[in-house]
């Protein structure tokens, strides 16, 4: 990663922004105040909010006047623009209380999630499109934080956070996304709070039952009259959803910006830091595999069980350097996904005559540290496991070895184990060490124009984007021997003789094979885009638009080549085959560009009925990751996306129905799998085809008499695989047609609601089902993770100024199961009908909330 690419980044930023600042002295001696957005003044600044209002952002009344910057040229009404969008008001996000911004995400329509991991690095899919959430970009006030979705080891969701400081979130689905972004086929936009002439603020406290513990917090208002701040953020500590014995998630994170208004537009500063350990759940087994109908739950709770454990929070990982040395580095699984970042942003916006110019620039900084517990093969009968050992074991250790037996590793053998007064199953998993330091500097300066012809008006943009980036990466996996439970103990499998005297080990302190996954290198990266937009208005009510957007990657970058070797210790198997560095440096380079583009007519009937057609194509060059893999998958995946859209909107109700088709190709279906003999976990498997996604998304809200109102988001689909082969030239005959790997057909959620007022108390009760239907772990269909349905329910009293929240998840306990074991099933499944391994959904938890606003 070269400090060159990150000065080069800043430099250039620092030259835009100067270029279209005016002086100082030019400042207006004030500004007029911000107004609320509504369908008569839809020119009014949305990131501004009202002042009149304590609270950021809270909801507009009206149905369909919400102010959409997103994807637009200008600032439209939600009704107006001609694609899937939706906006949530932080009052909007309160109500919803999401355990994340997965979660969040999946209450929208369109947004198939698994939010079981944790608070960050969840699963995001949309519309069916094959991705675990490179293709969703998160940005904070229009730009992305890092500029690809996909960093090492972390996503959007791990940069972006949602506290008092966001105004709103705006989420773009499919539509012009292509063109305003890169990676994207939806975007999350990340709005937050600015000062305005009223001094305002609000202090929050969470608890939960889950053992949480947070503070959220934030103040706005003036400097003098034409200078504006605000400041905010959360601390949090957090038990966990389940019983790691240790802390799952702690830290925080603080946000603020300084905004300067002139006579014709405003300058604002922008800086965050977030500081925060988010410990990662990975699957669990819930059901015998000799016996899949016998379950595992009085072993491994599937409510509050983990594989995460104790045990694990002195780990060594030991592998052989280039030089010949043995290298032992120690690792907490305690520590989980350790996030340090910061992010300084600047942001302009003004009018010279009609010409309206945006410039906004950002450099981020982090590193992150991740350590994490990953399955790997399904438990097996211990006497089995330990049999399959015992021929290595004498090879070993000599011919008097005559068995081999199970003790609690670190106590030499003393503490015996015996599996079949348990479970009568043992289980290896992985442990994960991955350190990555990386840069982002971005940027983009777009002009607007407005261009009145005899033939309608034009709302022509036309804009640069910018990046260089980069980051390093060091992984080192190695494979443990575990009791099957929750927080389960490491284990040794010791070779005794006849007479009872241990000769060696299988294992080493619970260590089953020393690092067997060994990656290290790094990778820089520029790129720049040109895009250009046209929204052209016939009559009023009929609009068509426009739009390409052209990209220019150059990646650089350098693995270190590995290869194994016996690191000689005669008293253990567990170091014979370990990765090692072999001192080669292979280099890559990559030079990608692709086009995007996206066409759209809108024709609103009234201000209340209308309807829409678009067509957008996405093409995703390949991460910058390639460069420090060794012989990975490179491709360039196009999709071909189609939606006709229906809406109509009357006072605080609406509907919009959306059909949408998608032609995925090339889809690369690729995935790194598990060698269970050497425990290796680095090797891809490569898969090439092509998927097909259509289907139907329902958004909608009905208001009622009496403060009543129901509201839901549905999404029908029918994600299929077609001409999927791999590079050796198997085929996949069995695999056409079949549906998505878990990718369900049938998704959504309905919230009905209720307002009404007690002695001066503003109460609002509401109640929320979810639904996710049937997946696949495998290409073949072989192993389904089954439907399921959740309730939630929750009550704020409103007085004054005070707030108090209770709200529930789950709280009839449905039992639910997302991912399966990635590492082992993707191809062929578990052998089951149903999953036995996955990562469960969260039991019943409720949170308290208090708010104090000002």
């Amino acid at each position: 990663m070269t400090k060159h690419g990150l000065r080069s980044g800043c430099a250039l930023l620092a030259l835009g922004i100067a270029a279209q600042t005016p002086a100082w002295a030019q400042t207006a001696p004030s500004a007029p105040a911000a107004t609320t957005a509504t369908a008569a003044d839809p020119a009014s600044d949305p990131a501004q909010g009202d002042p009149a209002q304590s609270d950021p952002a809270q909801a507009d009344p009206v149905a369909g006047t919400d102010i959409i910057v997103t994807g637009s040229a200008r600032e439209q009404r939600r009704f107006d623009v001609s694609y899937a969008v939706n906006s949530l008001s932080n009052a909007d996000i309160q109500k919803l209380a999401p355990l994340n911004f997965a979660d969040l995400l999946g209450k929208l329509p369109g947004f198939a999630v698994e939010n079981t991991g944790g608070e960050v690095q969840n699963i995001i899919r949309l519309r069916g499109l094959p991705s675990d959430g490179g293709l969703v970009t998160f940005q904070q006030d229009g730009l992305p934080l890092f500029h690809e979705n996909d960093g090492n080891f972390f996503r959007g969701d791990s940069l972006n956070r949602f506290d008092l400081m966001t105004q709103r979130v705006e989420v773009v689905r499919g539509g012009p996304a292509p063109v305003y972004a890169s990676y994207a086929a939806a975007i999350a936009n990340n709005i937050t709070v600015s000062g305005t002439d009223t001094v305002r603020g609000k202090a929050q406290l969470t608890l939960g039952d889950t053992g949480l513990y947070r503070i959220d917090g934030y103040q706005a208002g003036p400097i003098d009259d034409s200078t504006y701040y605000a400041i905010g953020g959360f601390l949090r500590r957090h038990d966990g959803y389940r019983d790691n014995g240790f802390p799952n998630d702690r830290g925080g994170q603080v946000r603020a910006n300084i905004k300067h208004d002139f006579s014709n537009g405003s300058l604002r500063v922008s800086g965050n830091y977030l500081n925060d350990h988010n410990v990662f759940y990975l699957p669990i087994p819930t059901a015998d595999p000799r016996d899949p109908s016998k379950s595992l739950n009085q072993y491994i709770d599937f409510f509050s069980g983990t594989m995460n454990s104790p045990a694990l929070r002195n780990a060594t990982i030991r592998y052989r350097e280039a030089d010949g040395t043995t290298r032992n580095v120690g690792a907490d699984l305690g520590n989980g996904r350790h996030t340090q970042f910061g992010n300084v942003g600047v942001q302009y916006d003004a009018d010279y005559d009609g010409w309206k110019v945006a410039a906004k620039g950002g450099v981020s900084i982090g590193k992150l540290h991740f350590n994490a517990l990953y399955s790997t093969s399904n438990p097996s009968d211990a006497t089995a496991f330990a049999g399959s050992y015992l021929t290595a074991a004498r090879t070993a250790f000599g011919a008097g070895v005559t068995r081999l037996g199970y003790a609690i590793a670190g106590t030499d053998g003393a503490e015996v184990y015996d599996p079949n007064a348990a479970s009568g199953l043992v289980v290896p998993a992985q442990f994960r060490d991955v350190t990555s330091k990386f840069y982002s500097t971005q940027g983009d300066l777009s002009v607007t124009r407005s261009i009145a012809t005899g033939f309608g008006t034009h709302d022509l943009r036309v804009g640069v984007y910018g990046s260089l980036y980069g980051e390093t990466n060091e992984v080192a996996y190695q494979d443990y021997l575990l009791e099957v439970r929750g927080k389960p103990r490491t284990l040794d499998l010791i070779a005794y003789n006849a007479a009872g005297q241990a000769l060696g080990s299988v294992t080493d302190n619970g260590v089953l094979r020393y690092t067997t996954t060994l990656n290290r290198g790094n990778t820089d990266a520029s790129m720049y885009a040109f895009y250009a937009n046209d929204t052209w208005e016939l009559t009023p009510g009929l609009k068509i638009d426009g739009g390409i957007r052209h990209e220019r990657y150059s990646f650089d970058g350098y693995a270190f080549a590995t290869t194994s070797a016996n690191l000689g210790d005669p008293t253990t198997l567990a170091d014979n085959a370990v990765r090692a560095f072999t001192g080669q440096i292979i280099r890559s380079s990559l030079a990608p560009d692709i086009t995007n583009w996206t066409a759209g007519i809108n024709y609103d009937v009234t201000r209340h009925l209308g309807a829409y057609a678009r067509a957008s194509h996405l093409e995703t060059p390949p991460s910058t990751q390639v460069t420090y893999q060794i012989n990975p998958t490179i491709l360039t995946p196009k999709a071909n996306q189609y939606e006709v859209g229906l809406k109509a909107a009357f006072g605080r109700s609406y509907l919009y129905v959306i059909g949408f088709y998608t032609r995925y190709d090339p889809l690369n279906a690729s995935f790194v799998a598990l060698d269970p003999v050497t425990g290796r976990n680095d090797q891809s498997v490569p898969f090439v085809g092509k998927a097909d996604i259509k289907g139907i998304e329902i958004d909608g809200n009905l208001a009622l008499p009496y403060g009543f109102a129901i509201t839901g988001a549905v999404t029908v689909s029918d994600p299929k695989y077609k001409s999927l082969v791999n590079a050796n030239g198997a085929s996949a005959g069995d695999v056409e047609g079949n549906q998505l790997v878990r990718e369900p057909k049938v998704y959504g959620n309905i919230r009905p609601s209720v307002d009404f007022d007690i002695a001066g108390n503003a109460v609002q009760l509401y109640g929320r089902y979810e639904y996710v239907g049937k997946r696949y772990v495998d290409f073949f269909n072989n192993t389904a993770l089954p439907a399921y349905g959740t309730v939630g329910a929750g009550i704020t009293l409103t007085r004054d100024t005070w707030q108090m929240q209770v709200v529930g998840d789950n709280i009839f306990n449905a039992k639910g199961l997302t991912e399966g074991n990635t590492r082992t099933d993707q191809l062929s499944g578990q052998g089951t009908a149903d999953a036995i391994y996955g990562r469960p959904i969260f039991g019943r938890n409720v949170r308290l909330v208090v708010s104090k606003s000002w």
